[in-house]
């Protein structure tokens, strides 16, 4: 038996287009729920039950939703450390979380609850991700076991947001992700051995 209000198709991507449309115009601290909910055309209830908290709104509308598609399979790990750098780039990679990330890290910073309710929702799906990665790695012969998914996690997303959200150079000529690849790839190899 199937209890609660069924989910009503569109809110999710309705409530979405809301954050990231008042994010550009208003900024992160303007981004209230209220002010969410009135743009998206539903009730706050509507976006509560959906989301904990304006924080967790915030990233899984501008950087990735809560569940995470399984990791690109190119058939070798260095395929798929270039996939998943791409991934990467493409999430952190827009107008939208450079108006939000310093607020939106520094309210997670600031609320204990809400620091181990990202790091268990975001952080921990993100590195089970990587450990779907890893462990195929390990199933083809490329790695003589799993290295850390924190360590890893950090090596591929740190030079990304980097490279994103602080420096102001133009990323290399043959694309970010392309660039980082091989020597991430080599990181997480020594990683494993």
């Amino acid at each position: 038996m199937v209890r609660g209000r069924p989910r009503e198709e569109g809110i999710d991507d309705a409530v979405r287009e809301a954050v990231r449309a008042l994010l550009i115009e208003t900024g992160y601290r303007c981004c209230t729920i209220d002010a969410v909910a009135a743009r998206a055309g539903v009730g706050k209830a509507a976006v509560y039950r959906r989301w904990r908290s304006k924080a967790e709104l915030v990233f899984a509308a501008v950087i990735h939703p809560i569940e995470l598609e399984p990791p690109p399979d190119t058939g070798s790990l260095r395929g798929d450390v270039g996939a998943v750098l791409e991934v990467i780039q493409s999430s952190l990679d827009g107008t939208e979380l450079r108006r939000a990330l310093p607020s939106l890290l520094a309210d997670i910073r600031a609320d204990p609850v809400l620091e181990t309710r990202f790091g268990e929702v975001f952080l921990g799906r993100e590195r089970g991700y990587l450990v779907q990665l890893l462990d195929r790695a390990v199933a083809r012969g490329e790695l003589p076991r799993r290295p850390d998914p924190v360590l890893v996690h950090a090596l591929l997303l740190g030079p990304v947001l980097t490279w994103l959200h602080l420096f102001t150079e133009l990323p290399p000529s043959g694309g970010l992700a392309a660039s980082l690849a091989s020597p991430l790839h080599a990181a997480v190899v020594a990683l494993g051995a």
